[in-house]
């Protein structure tokens, strides 16, 4: 699974809306925090938890599955799946049925969540995937974003420049 950074930086540049399956409500799990980073650099983010439909994650509604996000949300550019990666195919399937309807162009798996065969099914119909792979991570190494959040952007290096051959 490489994908070169032109590829993953297109995605983060033409995403406006992610929605995210499996985010958590607590604000310590890992989820949380992608999702308030990202809201941070100005993408919307839906979330999307069975367990937690009724609440509002950052101020935003929870939703059961994709299917239940109403049409006047707006276009859903992109899927982020924070699941177990044998359920990801299900979310896969899931971003499919309903790209048509809300815009979806293409479903990112989190760090550790890989799913040969939903990303095969994902790209059969049309989508771009990522897998194995955090948009918060990604966004700061190439957008040059360097903070407390441990990314080797590559920008700056303790390590002096060699000088000649």
């Amino acid at each position: 699974m490489t994908y070169s950074d032109d590829f993953v930086a297109d995605i983060l540049k033409r995403t406006k809306t992610i929605a995210m399956v499996g985010v958590s409500p607590k604000w310590v799990r890992p989820s949380n925090f992608v999702m308030k980073y990202l809201i941070g650099k100005g993408y919307r983010v839906i979330p999307v938890n069975p367990v937690a439909v009724g609440t509002e994650i950052l101020g935003e509604p929870v939703y059961a599955s994709l299917a239940d996000i109403p049409d006047d949300v707006g276009p859903i550019d992109m899927v982020d799946v924070f699941r177990a990666s044998d359920a990801a195919g299900e979310v896969c399937d899931e971003a499919i049925a309903e790209k048509d309807r809300l815009g979806i162009n293409s479903v990112w798996m989190q760090l550790g969540v890989i799913n040969e065969d939903g990303a095969a099914r994902v790209e059969e119909a049309g989508l771009d995937v990522i897998m194995d792979r955090c948009p918060k991570i990604e966004f700061g190494r190439l957008f040059g974003e360097l903070s407390w959040s441990g990314v080797n952007s590559g920008i700056i290096s303790a390590k002096r420049p060699r000088t000649g051959p």
